[in-house]
């Protein structure tokens, strides 16, 4: 990933953090943002020992500040542009397993999809005119998305959405774009519920950034039995 430049949204914390400092390590200039900017500016100094690192305070709900962080992405690294997009931020409102459908909330139910699936459609959005040749767009999920799963509620419905963001800015861009399945993954965002640590799911962004071929993934959703089958 020499020269190039990755934007991770949501990467101050767990998978994004994870996958900020696996790109850093890989010699991409990674931009990172969060809604905590104390946050973002701790995070940028922790990787700066690591690679070449930068970051604001962006809100993935609001468009105004996705244009900023991009605009600042595009000109941050050695070459204009950017090459990979992580749409990683999201929020659950709730406990895994403990969140039926009917019990939800309108404010929760509201609030998860413009983040989950509204803050994916205005991160690429918002990236689109800035993405270099070969450029990747990559946002986790799970078998949620496709697989019901009694009291996911909204995180599930919204993961499905953040899915079909996927498939349609893969038909429409000059980019690819991926969904990559990470499985369950030990984070706040899974109610720490054990799992693979983000550490572990990280070098799947890195080839999926590099790696994976258009033809075979563009659109799709690779999993961890996909990625590892890729790789022998």
């Amino acid at each position: 990933m020499d020269g190039t430049t990755a934007v991770v949204t949501g990467g101050t914390r767990g998978v994004g953090r994870a996958v900020a400092s696996a790109f850093a390590g890989e010699g991409a200039h990674v931009v990172v943002c969060s809604r905590d900017g104390g946050a973002v500016e701790e995070t940028v100094e922790e990787l700066s020992t690591e690679g070449s690192v930068s970051g604001m305070r962006a809100d993935v709900r609001d468009e105004f500040d996705l244009e900023r962080l991009m605009e600042h992405a595009a000109r941050a690294g050695e070459r204009d542009g950017i090459d990979a997009v992580v749409a990683n931020a999201a929020v659950n409102h709730g406990s895994p397993g403990e969140m039926p459908i009917h019990d939800e909330p309108y404010s929760r139910f509201d609030d998860t999809v413009r983040t989950n699936v509204r803050g994916v459609f205005a991160t690429v959005q918002e990236a689109a005119p800035h993405l270099a040749d070969g450029a990747r767009v990559l946002v986790p999920s799970g078998s949620v998305a496709r697989d019901a799963k009694p009291g996911m509620g909204a995180y599930a419905v919204s993961k499905a959405g953040a899915e079909a963001v996927v498939r349609q800015a893969h038909a429409d861009l000059e980019a690819t774009a991926l969904t990559l399945d990470l499985g369950l993954v030990n984070t706040a965002l899974t109610g720490n519920q054990g799992g693979r640590d983000p550490e572990d799911v990280a070098p799947m962004f890195v080839w999926a950034a590099t790696e994976a071929d258009p033809a075979e993934h563009g659109g799709g959703v690779v999993g961890l039995r996909e990625w590892k089958s890729a790789t022998r």
